[in-house]
């Protein structure tokens, strides 16, 4: 399997401005890949021959629960101290070349498709095993706690090792979960929903949970709000609670996309 990444680089000077088409609503930001370029990307403390593209943070009035980064590191960078705040979780996934994780004692050596969870407070560090960039995907979160309950435990898996889950009467429309919906422990979701030819949301989801849809392979018609958005691989869709939203997959081969979601807690009523 192969999973898309920001280009990098810069495109050609002929290029418009407008060509790339991004946009920012008051309900969801679409974020194609074409605007994920060099001069873009962010470094970060304690992390050493990496840059990386912040492509949602929290911001009031809009997504409030997640930040998402893709990061790229050298071979031999990494850092031994990633995560600033003992109070958030993660999710890494892994779209391109060796990563060596050490969390909670254990050793891990991960390629394309290999997935992490880190709880809030858990000993992790990473560096770029390989020759080439390793470039990852990296989700994190604050962790809600419930009260008299630990955090999950920290594991590693993969895409490749987890069975794709179709939705009932389907083999069209299926999803990738990492974690075990039933475990209220979890306060994210963090899976890979795939679409076969002809798959589709078969009408316009509106939910209390904000998203992050990375795209990770093929193409489709996306609906979000009231606008229907061709999308492919690299592009990124952040939507608000409660905007409506469906799929239609359009290419011949697969449409997959990774899919934050913040699940299992009641709503804050205090903000």
């Amino acid at each position: 399997m192969t999973y898309a990444f920001p280009p990098g680089g810069l495109p050609p000077m002929t290029d418009e401005p407008d060509s790339n088409r991004a946009h920012f609503t008051e309900s969801y930001a679409f974020i194609p890949a074409a605007t994920m370029r060099s001069i873009t990307t962010s470094y970060l403390p304690n992390w050493t021959g990496t840059h990386c593209w912040i492509i949602a943070r929290p911001l009031t009035g809009f997504a409030e629960t997640f930040a998402q980064y893709a990061v790229e590191v050298a071979p031999n960078g990494g850092s031994d101290s990633p995560e600033p705040d003992r109070d958030a979780e993660g999710v890494l996934f892994i779209a391109e070349g060796t990563m060596e994780l050490i969390i909670a004692g254990q050793t891990y050596i991960l390629g394309p498709g290999g997935y992490v969870y880190a709880p809030p407070a858990t000993r992790w560090t990473l560096r770029n095993a390989g020759t080439t960039p390793l470039r990852f995907h990296w989700i994190r979160r604050r962790y809600t706690p419930i009260f008299g309950q630990d955090a999950p435990f920290p594991f590693v898996t993969s895409d490749q090792e987890t069975p794709i889950r179709w939705m009932p009467g389907t083999d069209k429309w299926g999803t990738t979960r990492f974690v075990d919906p039933t475990d209220l422990t979890h306060d994210m979701h963090v899976n890979i929903v795939t679409f076969h030819p002809g798959g589709r949301i078969p009408f316009a989801e509106t939910h209390v949970m904000e998203h992050g849809l990375y795209v990770l392979e093929g193409t489709a018609q996306y609906l979000l709000n009231e606008r229907w958005v061709d999308v492919g691989p690299g592009d990124f869709m952040w939507l608000r609670a409660f905007c409506p939203q469906a799929c239609i997959a359009t290419g011949d081969g697969p449409f997959r996309y990774l899919l934050y979601k913040d699940v299992n807690r009641h709503p804050a009523l205090k903000l």
